[in-house]
């Protein structure tokens, strides 16, 4: 009797979640489904799961731009807080040397080093603790939410930060407390939009899909760059700003439009199914135990796939091509309390401790420690640099710099294609790492030649030092996530991200700061310290990269044997 009430209960509620207020389906998405239904609902025939994947792609690509585009105008501004204020005209013969800057960055050059390596810090350091917290949120609330929100708060903070210079504030707190704040919020767009991801896409080709997308992060790079660019030497407040209006936009695009999970539309991933069919006997046992007395039992074998559709082989989703439409969760309820029970045998977050365990999580993380540290040095010191050693202004400096994130772009595509080719992504890593150092001690010697060099070995360098960055955030991350250890549990993937991506936050902050400092006794100082680093990530990955060799070599023997 008490088994019985408790299946009404969930039916009930099951059909409360059904409905257009508390369903999981996004409200522009039950829109558009509604409109394609009313006037056009035998003549429009379209891939339905092809549509949204793209969506979810173009979605999550805009989102994390979105992110990094609102982080990037610091880095502009940096030029026009503290610059050298003898090749300007003051406006009258009696104002101070420092007449230009802008106060508290106002005095020696060391001083508002430090002061605008601590803004760095107050964001990378919340960022980086934040981090771990944020995939422990992830996992247990609706990720729609959870990024709408967080993009939200980002476009408030941002413009909070803008505004000190319209209200002509002053004081160094107000600046470290609102890019700590942005810090915490900016958390919820990594282990958000890799968990989404992960959820439609699986494992073929992985590396080259997510290094495709993973441009999101140099495209945000570089038009954060050019907004803040064009606005930085008329009033910088715009360029904080304008990226802060349009984040909140884009979060708002999100919460109307974003498909979380396969499931929530009415597929059913592969690896799902294929999880599910090692409990299908015990489970369909369980479920026929539950039904009238007077109807026999019916085995496993004569089950009807239109009403529970598990399946070992391996299909992309599970489709009714007979009816010709997706079959939808709760087609009846023998399929509901099914689809409940194997959903609580995956469904279980996984801890700090279990995410640790998994193989390779530990290297990974604290090699992008490093990785990560030499790549946001470039991204908050590399426009002020290239103004300090070269004639070229803020907004040509900035404009400069975005090179390195082009470089970007197309490393992130080489290390995921030769890392699927492969298989060995450590080793890939290790390759990258290995040029990367060179070639920063090259580009430090040489780009103060001419603007053309500069421009070729930027590049080059973007391209080798963010590779294995993109690699180890992305395609690693997400591989680990599903580990075969984890026996299908399917919310260890934020945690693991979280886990590898806020230890290199630590490191994105421990970077920009001792950049800070160091800088006032040389920039090739800073070079040094970011090729130290560079080795440093290189040497934690030989180990993963001697067992991937090894592997590779015994699977070479074996093929000459057959």
């Amino acid at each position: 009797m008490l088994y019985s009430l408790l299946a009404k209960y969930r039916l009930i509620r099951r059909r409360l979640k059904m409905s257009f207020i508390f369903g999981d389906l996004p409200w522009g998405v039950r829109l558009l489904q509604k409109i394609v239904g009313s006037c056009c609902p035998n003549r429009l025939h379209f891939n339905r799961d092809l549509c949204y994947k793209a969506s979810v792609v173009f979605l999550t690509y805009i989102a994390y731009m979105s992110y990094h585009m609102s982080r990037r105008p610091i880095s502009v501004v940096k030029a026009v807080l503290h610059r050298n204020c003898s090749s300007l005209r003051p406006p009258s013969p009696d104002e101070p040397p420092n007449w230009c800057d802008w106060a508290p960055f106002n005095g020696t050059d060391t001083k508002a080093s430090q002061m605008l390596g601590e803004l760095d810090s107050a964001f990378l350091f919340c960022y980086a603790v934040s981090m771990f917290i944020s995939g422990f949120v992830a996992e247990r609330v609706n990720l729609r939410y959870f990024l709408s929100l967080g993009m939200l708060f980002s476009g408030i903070f941002s413009y909070m930060f803008g505004i000190g210079k319209t209200y002509n504030i002053h004081n160094l707190w107000y600046y470290v407390v609102f890019q700590g704040l942005a810090g915490i919020s900016q958390t919820t767009g990594w282990p958000g939009v890799v968990t989404v991801m992960s959820n439609w896409f699986g494992k073929s080709k992985r590396g080259l899909i997510f290094g495709l997308w993973n441009s999101h992060t140099s495209i945000g790079n570089i038009l954060g760059s050019l907004i803040a660019a064009e606005y930085v030497e008329t009033d910088w407040a715009l360029s904080f700003i304008v990226p802060g209006f349009i984040i909140g936009i884009v979060g708002f695009i999100l919460f109307l439009f974003l498909v979380v999970n396969p499931s929530d539309v009415g597929f059913i991933t592969a690896e799902s199914r294929v999880e599910s069919g090692r409990v299908y006997k015990a489970l369909s046992n369980k479920v026929a135990n539950t039904e009238s007395s007077s109807t026999s039992r019916r085995s496993s074998s004569d089950v009807d796939d239109s009403e529970i559709i598990i399946g070992e082989h391996e299909s992309r989703y599970a489709i009714n091509t007979s009816r010709g439409e997706v079959l939808r969760r709760g087609v009846t309820e023998r399929s509901r309390l099914l689809g409940e029970s194997s959903s609580q045998s995956q469904d279980q977050a996984i801890g700090f401790l279990g995410a640790l365990k998994i193989p390779g999580v530990i290297e990974f993380s604290l090699s992008l420690f490093f990785a990560k540290l030499v790549s946001y040095t470039f991204l908050y010191w590399l426009p002020l640099y290239v103004n300090a050693s070269t004639t070229m202004s803020a907004t040509l400096s900035a404009d400069l710099s975005t090179l390195f994130d082009v470089g970007g772009i197309v490393g992130a595509i080489v290390a995921g294609v030769v890392s699927d080719k492969t298989d060995m992504p450590a080793t890939t890593c290790v390759g990258m790492l290995a040029l990367s150092a060179p070639m920063m001690f090259v580009y430090q010697k040489l780009s103060v030649i001419s603007i053309g060099l500069n421009m070729i070995l930027l590049i080059i360098v973007g391209l080798l030092v963010n590779g294995p960055y993109a690699l180890i955030t992305t395609a690693v991350s997400a591989e680990l996530g599903t580990h075969h250890s984890l026996e299908g549990n399917s919310k260890a993937l934020a945690t693991v991200t979280a886990i590898i991506d806020g230890t290199g936050s630590i490191g994105a902050a421990v970077g920009p700061l001792l950049a800070g400092f160091v800088s006032s006794y040389g920039w090739h100082y800073v070079f040094y310290m970011l090729i130290l680093s560079d080795i440093w990530a290189l040497i934690l990955l030989l180990r993963l990269a001697k067992h991937e060799v090894t592997k590779y070599r015994s699977h070479r023997r074996g093929l000459r044997i057959e």
